[in-house]
């Protein structure tokens, strides 16, 4: 499986005609390959062309005389940058690769404006929410992921059931759009995944985090994802409060029962946390409050769920469902460290 689209610095003397000998020329004896200008102009300083695969593949490819480099390279001077979900060069194979929060500011913008108006062309759907765009990027236009990430908003609503593609993006849009999570863009994009195979129940776990961000956004919490802890496991988030105290937020998203061997949504919902509570909650030993998203379920299982109102293993938990009009209704069990009045009914 590859990984979300990165850049590939190769240091030294670029030029146009070995642009033409060591990279484009190789595209397209393999692939067939147009070289041409790119659409936008690259920054001040650079030369930059665009190669179009006859597979439907890009690349781009921008380069100096003279700039800093990717953070930590250190020196800089002449080089050039790769980015593409196609075929590497083999005259670029030993290049090292680099996030895009690594590259140069101005070679990254330009580049992220080429992605995005050709995810635009390609997807108009999606031109509407340029912060979605923006964010999943990285996955949008990868070489195995674009298919498969793309197809789930587009025709599965991101995994909420009984609604329509833009309602579920004006969801995200809403909330991306706040920026909490914009530094920590490619760790939960690439999270979507990047496979060519079309996972919808993995992907649909994932966008659980993005739900339970929001709900901790609105209550008023800054968080920061991914904290290792102690027993060599992740946890989700650390929510902070404005004091300095913190409090760590695990999730987990039971599949809806329609999709399940159990038809029962209260014992889907069980056997979804018994997956979590006997394994890294259970080594880690207490202090994390789960979040059960049940955002997946319909109308009428998730009214079963909150009439039963089901134990999950794990105290303190809190077990919600969100609807993309933004309306949350949840319910807690134990005693949940968090105000969570402002971002939730209670039912």
């Amino acid at each position: 499986m590859a990984r979300p689209l990165r850049f590939r610095y190769a240091p030294g003397s670029w030029s146009r005609s070995r642009v033409e000998s060591d990279v484009y020329r190789p595209l397209d004896s393999n692939l067939g390959a147009t070289m041409r200008d790119p659409w936008f102009k690259p920054p001040g300083g650079y030369e930059a062309v665009r190669l179009d695969m006859d597979d439907g593949s890009l690349a781009l490819l921008c380069w100096t005389d003279d700039d800093e480099g990717p953070a930590g390279v250190g020196g800089g001077g002449p080089g050039a940058y790769w980015l593409g979900n196609t075929e590497t060069p083999s005259s670029l194979w030993r290049t090292e690769k680099y996030a895009f929060e690594a590259a140069p500011y101005p070679v990254r913008r330009w580049a992220e404006r080429e992605l995005l108006a050709g995810l635009h062309d390609e997807e108009p759907w999606l031109a509407d929410y340029p912060h979605v765009s923006w964010f999943f990027l990285t996955v949008f236009c990868s070489k195995d992921g674009a298919g498969t990430t793309r197809r789930f908003f587009r025709d599965h609503a991101a995994g909420f059931p009984d609604a329509t593609r833009e309602e579920a993006l004006a969801f995200y849009e809403e909330f991306l759009h706040t920026g909490v999570l914009d530094p920590y863009r490619e760790e939960m994009a690439s999270k979507l995944g990047t496979s060519e195979y079309f996972d919808e129940t993995r992907m649909t776990a994932t966008m659980g985090e993005f739900d339970v961000a929001r709900l901790l956004t609105l209550a008023g919490y800054e968080i920061v994802p991914e904290i290792e802890v102690t027993t060599d496991h992740v946890i989700d988030y650390r929510a902070e409060r404005p004091d300095g105290t913190s409090t760590l937020v695990e999730v987990t998203r039971p599949v809806a029962p329609n999709r399940r061997s159990t038809s029962n949504p209260a014992a889907a919902v069980r056997d979804t946390v018994e997956t979590k509570t006997s394994g890294q909650l259970e080594e880690h030993g207490g202090g994390v409050t789960l979040f059960v998203d049940c955002s997946s379920f319909p109308d009428d299982d998730w009214a079963t769920v909150r009439g039963e109102r089901p134990d999950v293993g794990h105290r303190p938990a809190v077990v919600f469902r969100s609807r993309p009009d933004g309306r949350t209704e949840a319910y807690v069990k134990g005693s949940v460290p968090l105000e969570l009045d402002e971002a939730v009914e209670w039912v």
